[in-house]
């Protein structure tokens, strides 16, 4: 083993025996995407899948979870969405089915969620927006950690991740495993990271255009073409409609989304509608957009929620081979670096 590989598997040896995974790379639930196959090609590359539950019922997380099963028998977590209104029937889903890891996302954990999901004898994994945040949740009993930046693809917040990192992993790295995520697309980053403290990283877009993603030819092709400037936040337009930001690749679709927000408030100036009313013509309308871009192919019309990593997503290749490339080129840097 060359000192650089040592040295890698060093660092990540405790993220790796959190997650029971060889390498400790989490592949980040990406709605739509992150289903059986790319979450089952991902633990068996020995990378850890997350399936991203989303709006799912707990019907077809049962389903999902049953079907990513019978593709591999390695470790695997679940992604739960903290505002949804089955939450509790969807962490119970995962206790019947003792799934080893549940990820917590879109909000601090609702009472009763961190117990239902520890007595069930899952790990907890939370996202921590901010040092606060962070030493909250630990103190809540989270088992680790994730530190997304606003470089990530999909729903973000407004700091940097190297602004988080450094923010966050002196203060906590020591107590519960980070993760580090937003904007990684090489391997480099990833062993400066881990220098920094972080038990492992969290990569999305890096693993879309995997040949096991199921994301429909034309979203992978928009990925391939995609440069860095290309994903871009949406804007929200009046206070009043609460529009967390999205990062998606810059298309008619983020357009008519302003343009369906002018439209709303417009009709809320002239008292035509109700402030409830308008916030669920905001919500209905985004609902399937990244459905119809990913699993339809409408990347014109569609979400294509993309990281602003997605310019170094340059081929369709094997899971397998995105982490060994992803690994050596850790290990490079690590073997520069003495």
């Amino acid at each position: 083993m060359t000192s650089g590989a040592a040295r890698l598997t060093q660092l990540m040896a405790r993220g790796a025996e959190f997650l029971g995974s060889e390498v400790a790379i989490l592949c980040g639930a990406m709605s739509w995407v992150s289903e059986r196959n790319l979450v089952a090609a991902m633990s068996n590359a020995g990378g850890f899948g997350l399936i991203a539950c989303g709006a799912m019922s707990p019907e077809l997380l049962d389903a999902e979870i049953a079907g990513t099963k019978t593709l591999t028998d390695k470790p695997f977590g679940v992604n739960l969405i903290t505002m949804h209104p089955q939450l509790m029937d969807l962490i119970a889903v995962c206790t019947r089915h003792e799934v080893t890891h549940v990820v917590l996302a879109g909000g601090l954990p609702p009472a009763g969620s961190i117990d239902a999901i520890k007595a069930g004898g899952a790990k907890l994994i939370c996202f921590a927006p901010a040092l606060s945040l962070a030493k909250k949740l630990i103190r809540s009993g989270v088992d680790a950690l994730v530190v997304e930046g606003m470089e990530a693809g999909g729903h973000i917040g407004p700091v940097s991740t190297s602004v988080l990192a450094q923010e966050i992993l002196p203060e906590v790295a020591d107590t519960v495993p980070v993760f580090v995520a937003g904007g990684i697309g090489r391997g480099e980053a990833i062993a400066a990271y881990l220098e920094m403290g972080a038990a492992g990283v969290q990569l999305g877009t890096r693993f879309v255009c995997a040949t096991e993603s199921i994301a429909h030819a034309n979203f992978k092709k928009a990925f391939l073409r995609a440069s860095a400037r290309d994903a871009v936040a949406s804007v929200q337009i009046d206070p009043r409609l609460p529009v967390i930001p999205v990062r998606a690749l810059k298309n008619a679709g983020g357009e008519l989304f302003t343009a369906k927000q002018r439209e709303v408030a417009a009709s809320l100036d002239e008292g035509k509608v109700a402030m409830a009313e308008a916030q669920l013509q905001i919500e209905h309308y985004w609902a399937g957009a990244l459905r119809r871009a990913v699993i339809d192919g409408d990347v014109e019309h569609g979400s294509v929620m993309a990281g602003q990593s997605v310019g170094m997503v340059t081929k369709e290749e094997p899971v397998a081979e995105i982490i060994a490339a992803l690994m050596g080129e850790a290990e490079a840097a690590l073997a520069k670096r003495g």
